[in-house]
Order: C-alpha cells, then structure tokens, then sequence
C-alpha cells in the first residue's frame, strides 16, 4: 500500500466588525478586489455580507501552512483596515443580531436562501475546514468512517462560540445548535465503499434536490473537488496557531489510520448514536466536561484524553514534521478553550463595573487582539 502525501489544505470564514463600535458591518466591494489582487481566488465573500472566507493552497506540511495563513490573515486584516474595519476569527460575535444581517447577492447564496428559507437567515456562523490529501477512493470512505470517532475531540479543542446576540448560551459552541438545523449535517453516516457512496448522492442529484455533494454539509466528508478527506467540525479558531494545531491534528489522525489499515487493522467503529453523544458533550462543555471512552464505558477527563491521543500519533507527527504543533494542544488543557477565554474576559469587564453591553464589546475587542496576536 504505498503512502499518500497527506497534503493539507485549511479554509478559514472570518466576520468583520467596525473598527470602533466593534459591531458587525458588510464587506465593501473595494477590500474583497483589493484582498483578490494580492490573494486571487483565496479569499472570497461567504454567505452573508458580513463574512469572508479564506483558503490555503495545497500544503505538504504544517510549516507551509502557516506561512498561508499568516499571509492570508495580514492581507484581510490590512485591506479591512482602509475601510475601518477589522476581523475575527470567531464561530459568533458576541453580541450582533442574526436578524439585522443580509445574505451576500451571488446566484449560490440567493438559491441557498430561497431553498432553506427562514432556517438561512440565521447562519451567523463560521467554522474551520482542514483538507487532508488521499488519493484512494476507497481508502477515503474507510478514513471518514474511523475518523468520526474523533470528531467530538476536535470540536472540543476548537469551541469558540459562547455568546449569541449578547447572551452567554451555556454552551461551548453554538454554532453548531445553528448549523445542524440544515439539512444534510451532522456525523456522516457509514458506506462501505466508494461506489455505495457516489449511488447515494447520485440519487439527491438525479432528483434535482442538489447540484452536487458540495450540498452535503457533514461534520467530515469525502471533498467534492479535490481527492481528499474534508473535516468541518471546528469553530473558526481566534489564533492563528491554534489553527495549525488542529490542523496537524486531524493530518496525523489520517495518517495514523491509514497506518493501521496497512497493518491489516482498523479503529473499531461505533454508531453514531454513540458518538452523537460525545458530540454533545464537546458542544455543550468544550474541553472541561470530558468525554466517553466507549472502551472503558466511562467518561474521561480530556487531559487524559488527549495525551492519549498525542501519544496515539506521536509516530505520525515526527513523519509529518508537526510534533511541536500536536504537542501545543496541551496548553487547550491548562487555559482553556476561546469559549473559556471568553467567558473571562466577560467576567472582568463585568467586575470592572462594566454593564453587560460593554462587556461584550471588551470580548470582540479580546477577539480581535487574539487574531492580531501570531502575524
């Protein structure tokens, strides 16, 4: 079985807020031109005025992954600058209004708006996507088929989604409370194959429901353009590094996975029923609830977890030259999560003798220090 590249690839959706009032505001026309005369097609308009979105090239490791997305990251941060603007790389703002947004005009966004209706309006959201390169067809569908077990650890570390129109909701991302009200979300179901999974979206196709497997919005899927595996259940992460560690993360998992499988082995799959459950409990607590062990049938704090998981791919990370980034989520461990982060940064303000409209005003404002913080 000879070894993919495993070659990586991050999109990143970020909002842009008024440099002042920190308030959400739309994207003129003049910074998406001028972030595309320096960027090309890297960077465009999301789904609702006030979003853009980003994409590295293909990448062969970590390390060139973060010189895109450091460039990425300055050039919307220094083009949004000339129109008073500035970004976050937040799954929510704090504190804006669903209702006071407007979808971007473009033929994909109005069919998006008119087929999903009121459920749309409401996708104030952004999330991170991490593209690993595997050429196999078949090798794909059994990767996402073990990968699923993972999910729930990914969201965990990357929650960054407490507040919703100036509430705290309790949770650690909400995004995804909002995100699964589409159709098509969620953990993948299980193929046994390829073929079982091109008859499957053949069939939503032949019936005119969807263009193409672009429609399908799974929390992991095999890509529709490109021969890879695509993970989307990350709150957009404020740093940077942040980014990359999670990146690595799911990279070496691909690979570990892909190790056992020329071993003659697999990770043993579990019913997504099970593993929806984790996935709550990493919306719901981020990384300070733990999550189950479905071996041991208990829950397990996630500090253990993830040394557990470092350990796991320790030989995939020195193959793939990210060691130092898997090893940077143990600091998830000690400060928390950006949800964790956030909530304390509320909690001063508040302290402070700040009402509940400044406090969270100072959040935005840690939020777009955080995205500052590694270019």
């Amino acid at each position: 079985m000879s070894e993919p590249d495993f070659t990586i690839g991050v999109e990143e959706e970020y909002l842009l807020v008024d440099r002042d009032t920190l308030a959400l505001a739309v994207a003129p026309k003049g910074l998406m031109a001028a972030c595309k005369a320096e960027m090309a097609d890297q960077v465009s308009p999301e789904f609702l005025q006030c979003q853009i979105e980003i994409g590295t090239r293909v990448c062969k490791d970590v390390a060139q992954a973060r010189d895109e997305l450091r460039k990425l990251r300055a050039c919307v941060s220094r083009n949004a600058a000339d129109y008073g603007l500035v970004p976050i790389a937040a799954a929510c703002h704090p504190f804006a209004d669903w209702k006071d947004q407007h979808h971007t005009d473009r033929d994909r966004y109005n069919d998006l708006r008119r087929d999903l209706g009121g459920v749309a309006r409401r996708m104030l959201i952004c999330g991170m996507h991490v593209h690993v390169g595997i050429p196999a067809e078949d090798m794909r569908i059994d990767v996402v088929n073990q990968l699923s077990y993972f999910l729930p650890h990914l969201l965990a570390m990357s929650t960054s989604s407490p507040f919703w129109q100036g509430e705290d909701t309790g949770l650690a991302s909400y995004r995804l409370t909002v995100f699964d009200n589409l159709p098509r979300t969620g953990l993948p179901p299980k193929f046994t194959s390829w073929a079982e999974f091109q008859r499957a979206v053949s069939a939503l196709v032949k019936m005119g429901l969807i263009e193409d497997s672009t429609k399908i919005w799974w929390d992991l899927r095999p890509s529709a353009r490109f021969p890879t595996i695509e993970s989307r259940i990350c709150d957009v992460s404020p740093r940077l590094e942040m980014t990359l560690s999670l990146a690595a993360m799911t990279q070496c998992l691909t690979r570990m996975l892909w190790r056992l499988a020329r071993a003659n082995q697999r990770w043993r799959l579990y019913d997504n029923f099970l593993i929806g459950e984790n996935r709550w409990r990493a919306q719901r607590y981020g990384v300070s609830g733990g999550l189950i062990d479905f071996g041991r049938l208990e829950v397990v704090d996630f500090a253990t977890l993830l040394d557990e998981m470092i350990a796991l791919v320790a030989e995939d990370a020195e193959a793939l030259g990210c060691a130092a980034e898997i090893e940077a989520l143990r600091q998830i461990t000690e400060t928390g999560t950006s949800a964790d982060r956030q909530r304390a940064v509320r909690v001063d303000s508040l302290e402070a003798s700040d009402d509940e409209a400044a406090a969270m005003r100072a959040v935005t404002a840690h939020l777009v220090e955080e995205f500052h913080a590694d270019l």
